[in-house]
């Protein structure tokens, strides 16, 4: 071989490895697929599937604001203006399973209010399956019947308790039909200690709560009844209400089956002096609600108790932009058994999102 074919030989070697490392150099990368969040409306509006996951997620919540003149519950409170600031987170989740929806709830709230220091609740934690609930929610005694009017003093004259722990099962036949047993935990909640002297340090029962209703066109018709296991006694409530649309109504009675003693489904744990007095043998409920237009509504909720304790109150409700509300509040309560009357107002704004 002479010398020129071994250079000319060299030469082309030497291009063939620097066109390959030329062509190294330039090759991209693959880029990563993009995964975008997916809506996910079997569960209503606002639910998102977790990237990733066959999980839907929903995030929302409130910020509240609201200014207190005196106090419906209490005719000795004589504080002029108290001023409230409220938050709440709401996460939800719902996974489609062979037993129907898996769901949770879970709302955390944060109360601030007149220089104290800020409040954490968990107030809601449940999860719930196939008509299964398990966790903290309200008793079943009130959210069955739908609490009481469409007004921020709704309870001066006590209607249940709220926040306790429970295992409930729901029942809805799809014709109008419904019903709810629950089993309540007797040492949390509202009223959860006996009230009237009874030793609950070693009470291991739970309450139990037990509901049918039945609704048919503008009409519905609830009823519910809560067993104290604490004291040994309870309470029953009837509901019906009425929705023509340009208004709507309701009327709630209750009956206690003890009128001389306090239980936690008839005024025991009442964050007011009507409370501390309670029903007596039974109480009643009524109230309209009446649309004026699309962003306007007018409330009005009277009560009225066996032990002669009167509370009334009237608000409106005005949405100028959606998820906006601004509502101000008059009450009027008067104790008869003590001589007592109190008029109050709340002026309160809330953003919902």
């Amino acid at each position: 071989m002479n010398i020129k074919s071994l250079l000319l030989g060299s030469a082309a070697a030497l291009a063939a490895v620097s066109g390959a490392h030329a062509a190294d150099a330039i090759v991209a990368a693959e880029p990563e697929p993009l995964e975008y969040v997916r809506i996910c409306d079997a569960y209503g509006a606002g639910y998102f599937f977790i990237p990733g996951t066959e999980t839907c997620l929903k995030i929302g919540g409130k910020v509240r604001t609201e200014g207190k003149w005196y106090d419906a519950y209490d005719p000795q409170s004589r504080v002029g203006t108290l001023w409230h600031t409220r938050a709440e987170l709401n996460v939800d989740t719902a996974t489609d399973t062979e037993y129907g929806p898996l769901k949770t709830e879970t709302i955390i709230r944060w109360d601030w209010q007149e220089g104290n220091s800020t409040n954490t609740n968990l107030l809601w934690a449940y999860i719930s399956l196939g008509g299964f609930t398990v966790g903290k929610t309200d008793s079943q005694y009130n959210q069955f019947t739908g609490y009481a009017g469409d007004v921020i003093n709704d309870d001066v004259v006590y209607d249940g308790p709220y926040e306790l722990n429970q295992i409930t099962y729901n029942y809805d036949a799809g014709n109008g039909f419904t019903a709810v047993i629950s089993l309540e935990d007797s040492n949390s909640g509202a009223g959860a200690t006996g009230v009237n002297g009874e030793d609950s340090s070693d009470h291991y029962a739970p309450d139990v709560v037990a509901g049918l209703g039945y609704k048919a066109g503008a009409w519905s018709f609830k009823v519910v009844g809560g067993y104290d296991s604490i004291v040994e006694e309870g309470a029953i409530k009837a509901r019906v209400d009425a929705d023509f649309g340009v208004l709507s109504a309701f009327v709630m009675g209750g009956w206690n089956t003890d009128g001389d003693k306090l239980n936690k489904y008839a005024s025991a744990g009442s964050s007011g002096v009507a409370g501390d007095i309670g029903w007596g043998d039974w109480a009643v409920w009524g109230g309209v609600g009446v649309p004026i237009n699309e962003k306007l509504k007018w409330n009005l909720q009277l009560a009225y108790t066996d032990s002669k304790v009167f509370a009334a109150t009237t608000n409106v409700k005005w949405n100028p932009v959606k998820n906006l509300l601004i509502e101000p509040e008059v009450s009027y309560s008067n104790w008869d058994s003590i001589n007592e009357d109190q008029w109050a107002g709340i002026l309160r704004f809330e953003r919902n999102f």
